[in-house]
């Protein structure tokens, strides 16, 4: 299940100077509120996604970078609140004022072949850091360019896109909206096929604001409890095609094997075995969140182009011995009854808890959270600049508790799913042997 890792890739990198891209056209000058879902601590952070382009032969001559960097400049027009800044307002809001600045963009030439990376492509990747320069200071959430942008070309006339964005802005179905606008334009158009649209309010809290629900995710957890980030910290995927979700599913009572999807069955499975190697207190309570696209539960629905974030994080909790003493059978019904809570009623009791309670309630700094989003059915692989769609799309790797389920293909050519993890060294090697302790009792090893 874990994705051997060979003699690791080495590469240099040449960036040009980073510099700013503005709309093409000048745009409104105005304030712009969040949601009060979009405006809470647990999403001031930033994301970095990959995506990996084959050498196109029809593209000969045209430069990849060049490219984009003016489709960008054009989608800017229509998304101009991407090249504003957040200020903090009154009681901590945070504004986005539109001032055109513009999003940080970087040039670059590898010394590599798109090859040389390997056949099956996943998270971690080597030297990210280089592949999407971080630029000092631009990862604050303050008055700092919303999108940072790199676009590295290799030896062999293939391209890698990388872009990390400020998560308060929009999620990963908003963010994919604008990138397929860039793409839109890199190859001619000269108008958004979908309209954006912010009418953030919508996601805002009743008046008055009612929490309806309790929502586990926010609690507020004592002191005593580990936080991150910590130590010694190590990045890791792990590969689940065909045979190993069908080894994993054959743990599970027979009523849930044909009605769990395959998301809360690897959910389950890595959300015990991370458990586990953590080696936490038996009594502690740790939760397991799983992220919810909510579009689908709003009626009337929202508006085709919103972009703003229309996710929850709905908590499944247990303490430690139950989850290790249980049968996998036991996680999966938890992970199966939190994403059943999941509907537009569950949002506004969100946003209700983030108005009253300040909004500064933070799962993503509890070691014994973990969260997990699946992008698996967003679509980032069919974004397409002009050179065919991407061959590897997705999260560059897990940001702290977050881990992503992104589409991957195995060495062998299977095509499945990896998931990135990110643990202290020592745990990130119990974590390795208990997935392979159920492979291997499964297997008669």
């Amino acid at each position: 299940m874990a994705i051997a890792s060979s003699i690791p890739l080495v590469f240099s990198v040449q960036r040009c100077k980073p510099e700013l891209v503005a709309p093409t056209k000048p745009t409104p000058h105005e304030h712009k509120l969040l949601s009060d879902i979009d405006d809470q601590a647990a999403l001031r952070f930033q994301v970095p996604f990959i995506q990996f382009y084959e050498y196109n032969p029809s593209m000969q001559g045209k430069d990849p970078a060049e490219v984009i960097r003016e489709a960008l400049a054009n989608a800017l027009v229509f998304y101009y609140p991407f090249a504003g800044r957040l200020r903090e307002g009154p009681n901590g809001k945070l504004i986005v004022d539109c001032t055109g600045e513009g999003v940080m963009f970087i040039k670059a030439d590898a010394d590599v072949t798109l090859e040389q990376f390997g056949n099956a492509l996943h998270p971690p990747f080597p030297c990210f850091d280089e592949l999407l320069y971080d630029v000092p200071d631009s990862e604050r959430m303050l008055n700092c360019p919303l999108l940072l942008i790199q676009v590295t070309r290799l030896k062999c006339g293939s391209f890698i896109f990388a872009i990390r964005f400020n998560h308060v802005i929009c999620d990963g179905i908003g963010l994919k909206q604008f990138m397929s606008t860039i793409s839109e334009m890199a190859r001619g158009a000269t108008s958004c096929f979908i309209s954006p649209i912010w009418e953030r309010h919508l996601l805002d809290a009743g008046d008055p604001p009612r929490v309806i629900f309790y929502h586990h995710e926010y609690d507020e957890v004592e002191p005593t409890a580990i936080s991150w980030p910590l130590d010694n910290l190590v990045q890791r995927s792990f590969f689940f095609g065909p045979v190993e979700v069908s080894t994993l599913r054959s743990l599970i009572p027979l009523h849930l094997c044909h009605c769990t999807t395959k998301f809360e069955l690897l959910t389950a499975c890595l959300w015990r075995c991370r458990t586990i190697a953590l080696n936490l207190n038996p009594n502690e309570k740790v939760r397991m969140l799983c992220t919810g696209n909510l579009r689908s539960k709003f009626n009337p629905s929202l508006p085709l182009g919103y972009y703003g974030n229309v996710i929850v994080f709905p908590a499944a909790i247990t303490t430690v011995r139950n989850l290790l003493h249980n049968p996998l059978g036991y996680t999966v019904e938890l992970v199966k009854q939190a994403k059943a809570s999941m509907t537009k009623e569950y949002a506004k009791s969100v946003a209700a808890l983030m108005v009253l309670r300040a909004k500064k309630l933070n799962f993503t700094k509890i070691v014994g959270s973990f969260v997990v989003s699946d992008l698996t059915k967003i679509g980032f692989e069919d974004i397409d600049f002009g050179w065919g769609k991407a061959v590897f799309a997705g999260a560059a790797k897990a940001v702290g508790v977050i881990s992503f389920f992104v589409s991957t293909k195995s060495t062998k050519g299977e095509v499945g799913t990896s998931v990135p993890i990110c643990l202290p060294a020592p745990a990130m090697e119990r974590f390795e042997k208990e997935l392979d302790m159920l492979k291997g009792h499964l297997l008669g090893f």
